[in-house]
């Protein structure tokens, strides 16, 4: 750990038990920073932070439910017991129903997205501007996703959850923008964590597809882009929405073009369509 810029500053990590959450725990601590890691899994944060103590880092385990008030409120709690500061957070806790049509979603699993994924960052920005408008201000960064910008069929609960993450974002720039602290969104596409390796290679290599650079992302390219949102180096931008998605947003990037009036010759690979009889 020959280069931290962040030494001597304290991050906080919501949802920090596996994944994205985890690789960004752990290049905060990288960077020099001490780091309070939340999630449910207990054992799982445990383990988190004892590889990061084990790399000479410091982190803290404190098991949170993001939905619950008072859960949040001590996450922020033991982060100001034990450092005695707060400079920048990243809400990460995430859930939602299995994919279905909208129609066929039971209430109560939409609800729960929307907690999770809503009230969570809500509560988890409630506690951290406070603590962070005592130390003179901080920096945090939301999880949101291409899906809460674009749209994405059998996602409602998911979809609704991360566009009201964008809305919450923009809502806490403007009311402390004057007042030292910096609240930006990242909003990931397919990215390779637990979840797609678990789907299989087959998933796999349709996310990387829907891309334009027809590859997944890795956690790590995304916790580069939350360190570098809590850094000075993004002094000026707050409640911006950073794509980190292989060129998705930007538009569509078809495998193969047509000219107009001339077939199409099939590509490599090209299954041959099926036999309508």
């Amino acid at each position: 750990m020959s280069d931290q810029p962040m030494r001597g500053r304290v991050a906080l990590v919501a949802g920090a038990s596996r994944g994205i959450g985890a690789a960004t725990a752990r290049a905060f601590a990288a960077a020099g920073a001490a780091v309070v890691l939340g999630a449910r899994d207990i054992a799982a944060l445990e383990s988190v932070a004892a590889g990061i103590v084990a790399d000479g880092g410091r982190a803290l385990a404190v098991q949170a439910d993001v939905a619950d008030v008072d859960s949040m409120r001590n996450l922020v709690g033991q982060a100001m017991t034990t450092y005695g500061r707060l400079d920048m957070a990243f809400n990460n806790a995430s859930g939602g129903p299995m994919p279905a049509p909208l129609a066929e979603i039971d209430p109560a699993e939409f609800d729960q997205g929307i907690a999770v994924n809503v009230r969570g960052t809500f509560l988890g920005m409630k506690f951290q501007i406070g603590a962070m408008l005592d130390g003179g201000g901080g920096a945090i960064v939301n999880m949101a996703s291409v899906a809460g910008v674009n749209g994405t069929a059998n996602l409602a609960a998911y979809v609704a959850g991360k566009a009201g993450i964008i809305g919450l974002t923009k809502v806490a720039a403007l009311d402390y923008a004057d007042q030292g602290i910096r609240v930006n969104v990242v909003a990931p596409g397919p990215i390779l964590t637990h979840h797609l390796e678990a789907a299989g290679p087959q998933a796999q290599r349709l996310a990387g597809l829907s891309t334009p650079m027809r590859r997944t992302g890795t956690a790590e390219e995304v916790a580069r882009t939350v360190l570098w949102l809590c850094s000075a180096e993004s002094s000026f931008i707050t409640g911006t929405v950073i794509p980190i998605d292989g060129g998705q947003m930007a538009g569509n990037k078809p495998p193969q073009m047509y000219r107009q009036g001339q077939p199409m010759q099939a590509g490599p690979g090209d299954a041959a369509p099926p036999n309508p009889a």
